[in-house]
């Protein structure tokens, strides 16, 4: 069974997490520091709150770290909404940087007219770049979102998935080498997330 490990820095939605992967047979246990990474076959890094207290957090406990280097290991990890911010290089929501795991940087969502921030609800993917979570031909997809910022990535060809914010077009899920993020909550949205989560355990469980 994958043994995956859930990394808890005080600003997740740990438990909607954690009962998304028990649904599909998944082993998940929290994560504090580096030592309770050892085990894992792979990562999941949530987040709901803001950019600079996340990466406080994180620093503090040595997880920044701890995960730069997971990462730099070629190891895999997903990160879910804040989750998928904190893997750039900064944001516009803060002054500290990121964990620059992914070149680019994070952008307050455009005010437009009739499309209030935060950007809030359900809305179907775009596929972009093929990848694990949203492989070619994939079924379309409905994800629920709930975000006042988007990750702006310097390669646009790491972006697996878009979402449209009025006249713009919004990153909404990436994928670069093991590394992947979705900015709406997969662990909320359904049958849709459900069958993305699946796809992301089947892809971990498959041999490097």
């Amino acid at each position: 069974m994958t043994r995956i490990g859930l990394i808890d820095y005080g600003m997740g939605n740990l438990h909607s997490v954690q009962r998304a992967f028990e649904r599909l047979g998944c082993s998940i246990s929290t994560v504090h520091d580096s030592a309770g990474m050892e085990d894992c076959e792979a990562l999941v890094l949530p987040g709901v709150g803001a950019f600079d207290p996340a990466m406080e957090r994180l620093e503090s406990s040595g997880l920044a770290t701890a995960i730069q280097r997971w990462c730099q290991a070629d190891r895999p990890l997903l990160g879910i909404c804040l989750g998928l911010q904190l893997l750039f290089e900064g944001s516009d929501e803060g002054t500290r940087p990121g964990l620059g795991l992914l070149a680019g940087h994070v952008a307050a969502l455009p005010r437009q007219i009739g499309h209030p921030v935060p950007h809030m609800g359900w809305e179907p993917l775009r596929p972009m770049t093929p990848s694990p979570l949203l492989p070619a031909g994939a079924e379309p997809a409905w994800m629920y979102f709930v975000h006042s910022y988007a990750a702006v990535p310097s390669d646009p060809s790491c972006t697996t998935a878009a979402v449209a914010f009025g006249d713009h077009l919004l990153t909404a899920a990436v994928w670069q080498g093991r590394l992947g993020a979705c900015q709406f909550h997969p662990e909320k949205s359904s049958l849709s997330g459900e069958a993305m989560l699946r796809r992301w355990l089947a892809w971990v469980e498959q041999p490097a």
